[in-house]
């Protein structure tokens, strides 16, 4: 990509898309497109196809999607696959049509089969069953994969895919029925904290940013208890935030500007694979991820000591655990010169400084 090249992000309001926006500014590339999902619906055939023939990009970085934790997966299944799916046909397909130099879909590492032998290498894609909970999210990225590979098998595009691990940072989603679990127990155990001290101001001002439940800081003392309480976070001896499942499920997580820097050295170094005489070529994508894991019951020590927590953490086994561990066999982008550079703990204190601020 040359610096005066028109960059396209879809996506740009969210977690990924923000971070790739502000790492191309950062390296120069100051010819950025963005569109707020009121002022294009990507899941809008007609309109997607306008806006490329208005703006002709010539590059895509494909972040838009609609994105939860187990609960928001579960609950809102039919919205996860459609809504997933049109995004990423429609900019796809359009990207095709007016003739993009090169686009980049990011997808997520929950599209492996749920029991994966670990690390996760790119080759385990579609050997087993998916993680039941999270299967109509995983299908449309694994669609989206399989839509990269065809066109460029079919057309000669140039579509590479990237998925990434469980991300974290800036512009994170702290929506308690909607969020992934490090942002969403950052901000259950930050709101412990304060009811420990009895800091009502920074429950009140905590509230108000991000009603819960459309309880906000105008709300009374009883019922922001009680909000609180739907939540497991409930004060009585001592404070204590309840946690889903056992918390022995491992995980990975990875810092969002690590991850975009991932995505410029991809769209900058790698190009997608083509075959003579369109052979079948499978698993092109790339994993992103730091490599290493801790367990759900390590993380929210971290949490604790970053945030000064001093109550108890009560683990609900009735809940769901999801897939037990996603590492991530990360040795293919490492080979090609990118490793992570965050760890986890100066990540969360990054995070937990952004979220306060």
């Amino acid at each position: 990509m040359n610096k005066e090249a028109k960059i396209y992000v879809a996506g740009h309001r969210g977690l990924v898309g923000s971070a790739i926006v502000r790492q191309l500014k950062h390296e120069g590339y100051d010819n950025v497109v963005t569109r707020t999902s009121s002022e294009l619906d990507l899941r809008d055939t007609n309109k997607v196809n306008d806006f490329f023939a208005k703006e002709e990009p010539e590059y895509v970085f494909l972040a838009a999607a609609k994105v939860g934790g187990i609960a928001a997966n579960n609950t809102y299944r039919g919205e996860f696959l459609y809504d997933n799916l049109m995004i990423q046909n429609n900019v796809i397909h359009q990207s095709y049509v007016h003739n993009v130099k090169k686009l980049l879909f990011l997808g997520s590492t929950c599209i492996y089969p749920k029991n994966a032998p670990q690390p996760i290498q790119e080759d385990y894609l579609l050997t087993d069953v998916l993680e039941y909970t999270n299967e109509p999210y995983a299908i449309a990225k694994i669609a989206g994969i399989k839509l990269c590979e065809s066109y460029n098998l079919q057309y000669g595009t140039n579509y590479i895919s990237a998925m990434p691990t469980n991300l974290y940072g800036a512009n994170d989603n702290f929506d308690l029925e909607k969020a992934h679990v490090l942002p969403a127990l950052l901000r259950k155990i930050h709101l412990g904290k304060a009811l420990e001290e009895s800091n009502w101001e920074l429950l009140r001002a905590d509230v108000q940013k991000l009603p819960i439940k459309g309880i906000d800081g105008n709300a009374t003392d009883m019922e922001i208890l009680n909000v609180l309480k739907d939540f497991g976070i409930v004060k009585n001896a001592e404070v204590t935030v309840e946690i889903w499942g056992t918390g022995k499920p491992m995980r990975e997580f990875l810092w969002v500007e690590d991850m975009a820097e991932a995505c410029t050295f991809l769209m900058k170094s790698h190009e997608a694979k083509t075959a003579n005489g369109k052979k079948e070529i499978r698993n092109t994508h790339i994993n992103i991820g730091t490599g290493s894991d801790v367990s759900i019951a390590q993380l929210t020590e971290l949490i604790r000591k970053t945030v000064g927590f001093k109550g108890r953490f009560q683990f609900n086994t009735d809940k769901p655990d999801g897939t037990m561990r996603k590492l991530t066999n990360v040795n293919k982008i490492n080979s090609m010169g990118w490793k992570a550079k965050v760890s986890l703990p100066d990540g969360i204190a990054k995070m937990y400084q952004w979220y306060t601020s």
